[in-house]
């Protein structure tokens, strides 16, 4: 078992901009990924079922990494199971949730798009940020498994107009309920963000919560070293970042991993 500063987790490959938007403001932390690709994808699962596979992943990646902070980097797992992992685990976790109290504050006609899961969509937790933040507003919400599932197997094969395609119906959908905002809550859709905000156009802005999560990341890491940043280091052999995931579908899935890692230059480590 070594040591790491971070260990991010999500449901699949999603998350993976989160652990490149901290190492911009930490570059010297100590990161690893891990997708649960073999129960890929938990939006639209059930909610026990969703607490008992983040609890196991959760539990095994301790022990093998044996991390400072961790960052669920997952819409559905955060607003699902957080509580419940903060209780069962004594680690400090710093979760993702939709950015509907960004979203409230930049919008200008009070209508709010939110984009998730199934599960996220629906779920509570949900629905207590929207009465906390943004009473005064509208929010239109639609879960997109399809896309989902898209972003996390062909995201490197499809191209551009592929892409785009892709998020149009998600696009048109906000548009036609007069959304000047659209909430990215599930951390899959911030891989096409471009797309979205090239689909939408320039009077829609989208919102995700990338740079709040990193923040809070470095916060709750520097309060635990006392604020310095010469992070002390278990072992040498622990890379700078790497990504593992629990499973693959198929060679294609791995092409697509292996491809993101080397374009983000990541180390693909595999399977765990």
């Amino acid at each position: 078992m070594f040591g790491v500063d971070y260990l991010f987790i999500d449901s699949g490959t999603g998350g993976l901009p989160y652990m490149l938007q901290l190492k911009t403001l930490l570059p010297e932390s100590r990161c690893v990924y891990v997708g649960d690709t073999k129960h890929f994808p938990y939006g639209e699962r059930e909610l026990d079922d969703i607490r008992r596979l983040s609890v196991e992943l959760t539990e095994k990646c301790i022990e093998k990494f044996n991390p400072k902070v961790i960052v669920i980097a997952c819409n559905t797992i955060s607003v699902s199971s957080l509580d419940v992992l903060r209780k069962r685990f004594s680690v400090p976790f710093v979760g993702t949730v939709p950015a509907i109290k960004l979203a409230a504050s930049l919008t200008k006609n009070k209508c709010i798009g939110l984009l998730a899961t199934s599960h996220t969509v629906n779920d509570k937790y949900t629905d207590d940020l929207i009465d906390r933040f943004a009473k005064d507003c509208s929010v239109v919400r639609r879960g997109d498994a399809e896309l989902v599932s898209f972003i996390e197997h062909n995201l490197f094969t499809a191209s551009y107009e592929e892409r785009c395609k892709a998020v149009t119906p998600a696009v048109e959908f906000f548009k036609s309920r007069n959304a000047d905002s659209i909430v990215l809550a599930c951390t899959h859709f911030i891989h096409l963000r471009r797309e979205f905000e090239d689909v939408a156009g320039s009077g829609v802005q989208v919102i995700d919560s990338r740079e709040g999560v990193a923040k809070q990341a470095v916060h709750v890491l520097l309060e635990l070293d006392g604020n310095n940043r010469d992070i002390k280091r278990e072992s040498e052999q622990v890379p700078d970042q790497a990504v593992y995931v629990t499973g693959l579908c198929s060679s294609q899935d791995e092409a697509e991993y292996r491809s993101w890692c080397a374009r983000s230059n990541v180390p693909f480590m595999g399977t765990l």
